[in-house]
């Protein structure tokens, strides 16, 4: 009798423990040192929400799920680790599909978590229904709907595992309600290890691929690397530099590949691609063998692929295999992580290239027709000005964010980077709004770092209602808008290739900014004139607090040089000439 009572008393305490299949979760997430999470509470999230309250991870309330992801995607970007948010269903879930697009393409992880209706229901169009697994499937690298409670500590560890190993990416864990409510009759183990036999990436490089790739750079007269965002996940920054320093072979990066080299090493030649510098460009057409690390080849960089890189062996060394021959014919390809293959690469014995001659041509490129640009008439602010006053005012060290557009070229060409992880911003889906609230993740992962986010007028306003995070956390990110009433790069293709007819691109009714800042207790600055910027980018950089600056810029002016659409890297115009 005594024992029947204590098995009783013991299950009754197990149930307890255990809970239901929302503190399973939180419990899961906790053994995965998930330490905060960006999320938009709603009724199928609520049980989750009521075991955070029980059991709290910080939690970050966004003011709109787009800036809960792209705070993710920041948070992910500058640490390395995966960003998490909570969503619920429907409205709450399809409003991450653009930061989920975005992360996929750029390579983050991220474990996203949405609410969904109650299993019984799934199917009839019940109340904020969304099929999340089907619109989510093409923009994921894995996605779940949890069918039963238990199964979360092993989705989980799997969501995280997948998310963060390989090439990272977005994985989506769709929770009905009723699983979260669901109690539990004991207290699940978490699992330490996942089975995954249909995952397995490749990390370690061919030997003897690697032994080909060295010789022919032995070989090479005009030896070239192309570094791209592979090289900042795998951590190989180090590896990178070792090789192009001992090699003496010159480097150029992607958009999303910069910050593996300072932007003022001496065999550094800037951003390649459809507004890359005069030398990075016809760096790739001339050189004779091309070694690309951790980039994807895509069109932005490449230009015309008929005549991109004419005269190259191309080298390719990429996590994913999916992406080695897809754009570019690869003459020697590895598939592994780029720290890998590259301190590979540092150990073999092949004799150095001799490429004195190939640097000092590269040289003279870079002297000849470097970046550069008119001053403005009238004392007017050119962009180019406001992002030089960034670096001078935060000495190239700040964590810089952008969206998509012209003030993203401008700060690529002109903000020096100094720190690998330091430059966020959004490459393959090219998404307005994304800079800001990526700023306040990456200050939430970094809270000691100088974060700088570099935005256009129009982007800012699609985000700006998360100034409520700067104002509730006092975050010190630092907002410069480059204000130039327009959305800029529509402005400029229309000038260039549209006969100048501005069609729905420009917008002569803006927000007063500093007002708008004001009513957030945040500081605002406005600054039309060269004469005072100097003045107000000194004080608003160097604040301890967060400071919005409103930089009223030249609207005509243009990012160049450029290459058209459909041209080759050789093609290029509005090449400054020295």
């Amino acid at each position: 009798m005594e024992t029947s009572v204590k098995t009783r008393e013991e299950t009754a305490v197990a149930k307890q423990t255990a809970g239901t299949g929302a503190d399973l979760l939180i419990r899961s997430l906790k053994n995965e040192g998930v330490d905060i999470i960006f999320g938009y509470p709603g009724g199928a999230v609520l049980p989750i929400y009521d075991a955070l309250y029980r059991n709290p991870i910080r939690h970050i309330l966004a003011r709109h799920e787009q800036g809960a992801i792209h705070a993710a995607e920041g948070y992910a970007r500058v640490t390395g680790r995966p960003g998490v948010v909570i969503a619920t269903s429907g409205p709450g879930a399809t409003n991450l599909v653009t930061g989920i697009a975005d992360a996929m393409l750029d390579s983050l992880p991220l474990v996203v978590f949405t609410g969904q209706v109650a299993q019984s229901v799934i199917g009839t169009d019940a109340f904020q229904e969304a099929d999340v697994i089907g619109i989510t499937q093409p923009i994921t690298k894995h996605n779940y709907q949890v069918k039963d409670a238990r199964d979360l500590p092993r989705i989980v560890k799997e969501a995280f595992h997948i998310a963060s190993t390989g090439r990272p990416g977005p994985v989506v864990v769709d929770i009905p309600k009723n699983i979260s409510v669901t109690g539990l009759d004991a207290d699940l183990p978490h699992p330490d290890s996942v089975d995954l036999p249909g995952y397995q990436p490749t990390y370690r490089p061919n030997f003897f691929q690697i032994q080909k790739a060295a010789q022919a750079l032995s070989e090479a007269k005009r030896p070239l690397i192309l570094a791209g965002a592979g090289v900042l996940a795998a951590k190989g920054t180090d590896e990178l530099r070792r090789l192009i320093e001992e090699w003496r072979i010159p480097v150029t990066n992607t958009l999303l590949g910069l910050g593996t080299v300072p932007g003022s090493h001496e065999l550094f030649l800037g951003m390649a691609g459809m507004h890359g510098t005069y030398a990075a460009n016809q760096a790739i057409q001339e050189c004779d063998v091309l070694l690309n690390v951790g980039a994807r080849f895509d069109d932005r960089l490449t230009g015309n692929l008929d005549g991109f890189a004419p005269k190259a062996k191309v080298i390719h060394i990429d996590i994913d295999p999916a992406e080695i021959g897809k754009n570019v014919p690869t003459d020697i390809p590895i598939v592994a992580d780029a720290r890998l293959a590259l301190a590979e690469l540092l150990k073999q014995e092949a004799e150095k290239p001799d490429t004195a001659e190939w640097l000092a041509g590269l040289d003279d490129w870079k002297e000849s027709r470097p970046l550069g640009y008119t001053a403005a008439p009238d004392d007017q602010i050119m962009p180019q000005d406001a992002v030089r006053l960034v670096h001078k005012y935060t000495e190239g060290d700040a964590i810089v964010t952008t969206d998509v557009g012209q003030h993203q070229m401008f700060a690529a060409q002109y903000y020096g980077l100094n720190n690998a992880h330091h430059w966020v911003t959004s490459g393959g889906l090219g998404t307005m709004g994304f800079g800001f609230p990526a700023a306040i993740g990456a200050q939430f992962a970094r809270p000691d770092a100088k974060v700088v986010s570099i935005v256009g007028d129009a982007g800012f306003q699609m985000t700006l209602q998360e100034l409520s995070l700067l104002q509730e956390f006092n975050l010190p990110v630092k907002v410069v808008i480059m204000n130039n009433a327009c959305l800029g790069m529509v402005r400029q293709w229309q000038e260039t290739f549209h006969g100048e007819r501005y069609s729905s691109s420009l917008i002569p009714v803006q927000p007063d900014f500093v007002k708008l800042a004001e009513a957030y207790e945040v500081k605002g600055y406005k600054v039309e004139t060269m004469s005072d910027a100097e003045k107000v980018f000194r004080e608003a950089l160097g604040s301890d607090g967060p400071a919005l600056i409103d930089c009223r810029v030249l609207q005509t002016e243009n990012v160049y040089p450029m290459v058209a659409p459909g041209k080759t890297l050789s093609e290029m115009i509005g090449v400054m000439e020295r």
